[in-house]
């Protein structure tokens, strides 16, 4: 490796909006974030993967054509 071209890797602390605190390394000693895995809704559980509409089945539905095509 080259001298003095790279940046100082060091300590650092992520602070959430949430208040959460996290101690980790980095080459920026401090960074803040909106949100983190403490307050984000899909790692607390509160939001869940939900295909209410059938999204997935209507998609499938549209494209079958094109995927008959391919296969050829």
């Amino acid at each position: 490796m080259k001298e003095g071209i790279h940046p100082q890797y060091g300590d650092a602390t992520i602070t959430c909006a949430c208040g959460n605190v996290i101690h980790t390394r980095s080459t920026k000693p401090e960074m803040q974030v909106n949100t983190c895995s403490a307050c984000h809704p899909y790692f607390t559980g509160q939001k869940t993967m939900v295909d209410t509409e059938g999204r997935v089945d209507m998609f499938k539905k549209r494209y079958a054509k094109f995927a008959g095509a391919q296969k050829k």
